[in-house]
């Protein structure tokens, strides 16, 4: 019997000048997934759906709610609950060392300022496909203050 396990695990680490104030795991998406799918197949030069599209896009966001029902991280979410900025990644579509792939983004002073509470990446300035969502315990981001999120996706 052959067991390959084939997974996608992921965590991010957050930063809030230059000082890690946050680190937690992640959920990749079933668009995420799908997204992954799509460039085994081909990755192309000029893609014909967005699917095909590097990841270029991280996204802050700020939902209050309860962990639970509707806004609960889930493999069916496809958004932020409430986005509040979104910023190109450092490099687009991540840099790559075997098996995971690191994805990172820096939020200036005066960039982003709200009390954050989720974070998702995604391979489009608006909209786009989602490819993994976290939510996390309040990351408080003062007008004066820069903010880099790295978020390591594993392959297993």
């Amino acid at each position: 019997m052959i067991n390959d396990n084939f997974a996608l695990t992921g965590a991010l680490t957050i930063a809030v000048n230059n000082e890690v104030v946050h680190k937690t795991e992640n959920l990749v998406v079933l668009v995420g997934k799908k997204w992954v799918a799509n460039r085994l197949k081909d990755t192309g030069t000029s893609p014909t759906h967005t699917l095909k599209s590097q990841m270029t896009h991280m996204a802050i966001g700020k939902d209050t709610t309860p962990n639970s029902g509707a806004t609960i991280v889930n493999a069916a979410n496809t958004t932020l609950v409430t986005e509040v900025d979104r910023n190109l990644l450092t490099t687009a579509g991540g840099v790559v060392t075997d098996n995971t792939i690191k994805y990172e983004c820096t939020w200036a002073a005066a960039d982003g300022t709200e009390a954050i509470t989720e974070a998702g990446i995604f391979n489009a300035s608006t909209g786009g496909d989602m490819f993994a969502r976290t939510k996390f315990a309040v990351v408080n981001k003062g007008v004066a203050d820069s903010m880099t999120i790295t978020w390591t996706i594993t392959v297993s």
